[in-house]
């Protein structure tokens, strides 16, 4: 079984599930034209991740094999209702403004993907870690794209935050550029949020790349034990 700080990097980083599995694109292109609105999306999803991670590892050992997908999929479709439920009596604007895309968490792969390839196998305590960092992985991708389309878009930041946090929320606006700033429209579509993502996952592999590059360097750099060294003899 894998460690907490292995299921953390995993999470976050080397099995993300937005930059490397590349799961839940739908939404993640569709919502994320500004920082409220996916960061809803983004704590639904986790929110879902968690819970149906934790169901799914209490019934691991009642289900057989043959019912175990079927059951899985009633499982996680019975907390994005519990979460829709939540969203319409606590952020119901924001809510509608989600529209569609919030029922259909249920058809995320990422959330399914973990509860067959992890969850089943594993105790309680990893399983719920294990979608507490996978969902954090994708809010923070959710996020990062949908601060850049909003900056790039309407030339704001953190704008309408009172959607999630309530009225105190409402001067948390930022206008980046001035109130003259005319907009990018690319940026404010969903091919803004292709061309996004796409830098995302090129930066985090240069990224990865830089580092495995310094760590093959610093291990054929340090070369161990005795080293055998001729002294004697004739050079011609």
């Amino acid at each position: 079984m894998a460690s907490y700080r292995e299921l953390t990097i995993n999470g976050l980083w080397k099995n993300n599930p937005a930059l490397v599995q590349l799961l839940g694109l739908c939404p993640l292109l569709a919502v994320t034209g500004s920082v409220v609105n996916a960061l809803g999306l983004g704590l639904a999803t986790m929110l879902v991740l968690v819970g149906s991670n934790i169901a799914v590892s209490i019934i691991r050992n009642a289900v057989s094999d043959a019912v175990k997908l079927p059951a899985f999929v009633m499982i996680i479709a019975a907390f994005t209702t519990c979460t829709e439920l939540l969203m319409q009596a606590y952020t119901y604007e924001l809510y509608q403004i989600l529209g569609i895309f919030i029922p259909l968490i249920v058809t995320n792969c990422s959330i399914l993907g973990r509860a067959d390839a992890f969850a089943c196998k594993n105790p309680i305590l990893p399983s719920a870690v294990d979608g507490l960092m996978m969902g954090a992985g994708f809010l923070c991708v959710l996020v990062v794209i949908g601060a850049l389309r909003e900056v790039l878009g309407a030339g704001t930041l953190f704008a309408n935050m009172h959607l999630l946090f309530g009225e105190g929320a409402r001067s948390w606006t930022l206008h980046v550029f001035g109130d003259s700033y005319p907009g990018f429209l690319v940026a404010v579509l969903p091919p803004g949020a292709f061309l996004i993502a796409g830098l995302l996952i090129a930066i985090k592999n240069m990224i990865d790349s830089h580092f495995e590059k310094r760590a093959a360097a610093r291990k054929s750099a340090v070369s161990k034990g005795s080293k055998r060294v001729r002294t004697t003899g004739q050079i011609a």
